[in-house]
């Protein structure tokens, strides 16, 4: 199934009235695709304030103010950590009995071995490029939510994907969108964030910040070519009702 496919399936769920909470929500991306097609009032939860701002005025160049909102943590702090799979019990405790949980996660799959330091260097790649903790496998990843709530689905969309996710980041094919990729592009594209970053259009940083996602797009490439990562992890899990039995 498809990723689109899959928030179709959750919005068929969602009934008039529902709240939604979307932890992490960036710049509101999904958010706003299944406010589109619903009638629930949505949340958008993020510990970034530009993105949070952005994501605010987008919903209101889609007319979608009214059911889209956004908030900054604050108590809730332990649901903002990104891919921090401790917090899954708390996210299962604030929701409702039979309120369901949906997660796209980065995982290393079951072809990963520790033991190699080739998927080890690959790894690490990642996590530095990408500024992430420890990246979990995927079997981790499913039994810490099997703890705190009751899985419905779990897959890695990667796998029936026909086109490799790692596609617009691989500069082994030329197009227009990997050109930024090649050895020429990176030049221009370092060359022109420390134009910005010295006449202040970019923030103090911006070039550091550009080497370390480079190097990331790198490792994702890598990791997606050796089947050892995946950035889409699918899980739905449901937190019991007090009816269940």
């Amino acid at each position: 199934m498809k990723r689109h496919e899959h928030f179709l399936a959750l919005q068929l769920e969602l009934k008039p009235g529902q709240k939604v909470l979307d932890i992490g929500c960036g710049i509101g991306g999904p958010l706003r695709e299944i406010a589109r097609f619903s009638s629930t009032s949505i949340t958008g939860l993020n510990n970034n304030e530009y993105q949070l701002s952005r994501a605010k005025q987008l919903s209101g160049n889609t007319g979608l103010e009214r059911t889209c909102h956004y908030v900054e943590p604050m108590q809730l702090k332990p649901l903002a950590m990104h891919h921090a799979y401790a917090c899954y019990k708390e996210i299962l405790r604030v929701l409702k009995p039979g309120g369901y949980f949906a997660s796209y996660e980065w995982c290393m799959t079951e072809v990963f071995d520790p033991n190699n330091q080739e998927h080890q260097k690959i790894k690490e790649v990642i996590e530095f490029g990408d500024g992430l903790p420890d990246i979990r496998v995927t079997t981790k990843c499913l039994e810490a939510l099997k703890q705190a709530g009751l899985i419905l689905r779990e897959k890695d969309l990667a796998i029936d994907s026909p086109v490799p996710w790692y596609f617009p980041l691989d500069t082994s094919h030329f197009s227009l969108s990997t050109f930024r990729l090649t050895s020429v592009g990176r030049f221009f594209t370092k060359s022109m964030v420390r134009v910005l970053e010295f006449v202040g259009l970019a923030p103090q940083g911006s070039v550091r910040v550009e080497g370390f996602l480079q190097k990331a797009a790198e490792g994702l490439v890598e990791g997606g070519k050796k089947e050892i990562f995946t950035p889409m992890y699918f899980l739905l899990a449901r937190k019991p009702g007090s009816g269940d039995r």
